[in-house]
């Protein structure tokens, strides 16, 4: 399967610009499907309703521990246990996109590490194509990390997932 899928990429995709493109292109699809499918499996208003809840308790908590109110501190820690299954709640819900795209992301990577294999992706503008940095000089990890961080910030905002005062 791989190899298949490696012997159909046309070797033009493995010179600048065309291989800019091409993983600008793929973050943008990776980023737009788990977008949708975390849209679809997660109720968002829920989301900020819990989200809200949460960063209360921890505000007030914080705000008792530095006036050492141990009365309140004594209260919170009461609704602690509370809180945390709220937070594990949470936490599963983005989980389960997660675990859903797990293996089709994992081989993704395999065929675009076969494919670009000593082979640069993009040009940073005053860095070059290979960056000095030993473990990720390889360009596209860091294309492929910036045009998803792009795109998947701007999808969840698109979708209502993350609002932008938050």
């Amino acid at each position: 399967m791989v190899q298949f899928v490696l012997d159909i990429l046309p070797p033009i995709l493995q010179k600048i610009p065309y291989s800019t493109f091409f993983i600008f292109g793929i973050a943008a699809l990776v980023a737009l499907l788990t977008t949708l499918v975390n849209r679809l499996l997660t109720d968002p208003e829920k989301a900020k309703t819990v989200r809200k809840e949460v960063n209360e308790w921890n505000r007030e908590l914080r705000e008792a521990q530095r006036n050492k109110d141990k009365k309140t501190i004594e209260k919170l820690m009461k609704k602690q246990k509370y809180v945390m299954q709220l937070q594990t709640r949470m936490m599963w819900q983005s989980m389960k996109v997660s675990l859903l795209f797990l293996i089709p992301l994992l081989l993704m990577w395999q065929i675009l590490g076969g494919f670009f294999s000593g082979v640069s992706i993009a040009y940073f503008p005053g860095i070059g194509s290979d960056l000095p940095i030993p473990l990720f000089s390889y360009s596209l990890i860091w294309w492929y990390l910036l045009c998803s961080l792009l795109f998947g910030t701007t999808f969840s905002h698109v979708f209502g997932l993350t609002e932008v005062s938050e």
